[in-house]
């Protein structure tokens, strides 16, 4: 069932479905998440189950502020606090040492935790009437089945998950792909998953190098000792829709249309510009041979806005092979690059 998100009455009938131990369909300024109470093990537990995930795979937990994080955190070094001074509410996730004891099921037995605080309104507004009635955090991945695209709209949640899950709807999401992670556990930043806050803005708002998961390797490199946290969305295949991915550049692109001709049939293409000088005709509503294109932006934020958008609607229509122009091969580009690349593989 679909609440609409801007009515306080929706606020509090989402609250009192996580009371009881629910699941509810939760938007953020990333992508539409899968929530519930974070410290409600049987609660947690139903997620892992609704999507088909794996219980060792950590969830990120939803905070209502930088101070809801102490619940949670056994240890916030100060590179951390920078970093949530500078970016919180927003799309960046800190793992951090996890209190003994608490959100075990959350974090997936792992001794660090995910933390974030979202910016979007609607999930703000339900942070903090939970927080007021003692539930410090909601545990909430991407509201879809595990590995497949996620969802940037209230109407997304419900074509995967059931029209009888609570969903509140607060429109289609502002960023488009998962937040940034962070790890914090180690002596220094490192990057365990791109997103819409880059490297570069953790590096100037923290005055630290920011390190590459596989930086680790050779057990000390830098400041940074140990072994990265398993995090979410780190699996080699993620985000997958039901047709084939291929990223190739344009010039490919052009090559091997020109090679198909006539036969192309069921084929999507995600590119800047069209392949072809002489388009080849949309198949139409589901049936008949062609090429189905749809514009790639040309900057980095409005593509990851589009771009699980885009690789449901060509689900939609039937589309058996997805061919996507290889993103830049640059700072900004680097979220929208990962979740391709998790798709393709």
């Amino acid at each position: 069932m679909l609440l609409d998100g801007k009515l306080p009455e929706s606020i509090v009938q989402a609250l009192e479905a996580l009371q009881r131990g629910e699941l509810l369909g939760l938007p953020t300024e990333t992508v539409y998440g899968l929530a519930a109470d974070a410290s409600n093990e049987a609660a947690v537990a139903l997620i892992f189950k609704a999507k088909g995930r794996p219980a060792d795979h950590p969830l990120i937990v939803h905070v209502a502020s930088a101070a809801g994080a102490r619940h949670f955190a056994a240890d916030v070094p100060d590179f951390a606090h920078s970093l949530m001074a500078a970016f919180w509410p927003g799309p960046l996730t800190l793992i951090l040492p996890r209190q003994p004891g608490v959100g075990a099921v959350a974090a997936g037995g792992q001794d660090s935790i995910g933390l974030r605080c979202p910016s979007h309104p609607v999930a703000l507004a339900l942070l903090k009437a939970c927080e007021a009635q003692g539930i410090a955090g909601l545990a909430a991945p991407s509201a879809n089945l595990f590995g497949r695209v996620s969802p940037t709209t209230a109407a997304h949640v419900q074509s995967e998950l059931g029209i009888d899950l609570l969903v509140l709807d607060g429109g289609a999401c502002e960023v488009g792909i998962e937040s940034t992670i962070i790890d914090c556990t180690r002596g220094a930043p490192v990057l365990l998953r791109p997103g819409h806050i880059t490297r570069l803005h953790i590096a100037a708002a923290c005055g630290l190098a920011v390190l590459g998961k596989d930086d680790r390797l050779g057990g000390l490199v830098g400041n940074v000792i140990g072994v990265a946290p398993r995090a979410s969305g780190s699996l080699e295949s993620h985000y997958a829709p039901n047709a084939k991915v291929s990223l190739m550049s344009l010039q490919a692109m052009t090559t091997a249309l020109d090679t198909l001709g006539p036969h192309a049939d069921k084929l999507a293409v995600w590119s800047q510009q069209h392949p072809q000088a002489d388009p080849t005709a949309d198949w139409g509503e589901g049936h008949g041979p062609g090429v189905l294109w749809r514009q790639m932006p040309h900057n980095a934020v409005d593509a990851a806005q589009a771009l699980f958008s885009i690789l449901r609607g060509f689900d939609a229509r039937g589309a058996r092979q997805i061919w996507i122009e290889t993103p830049p091969d640059t700072p900004e580009w680097e979220g929208v690059r990962d979740r391709l690349q998790r798709a393709a593989a």
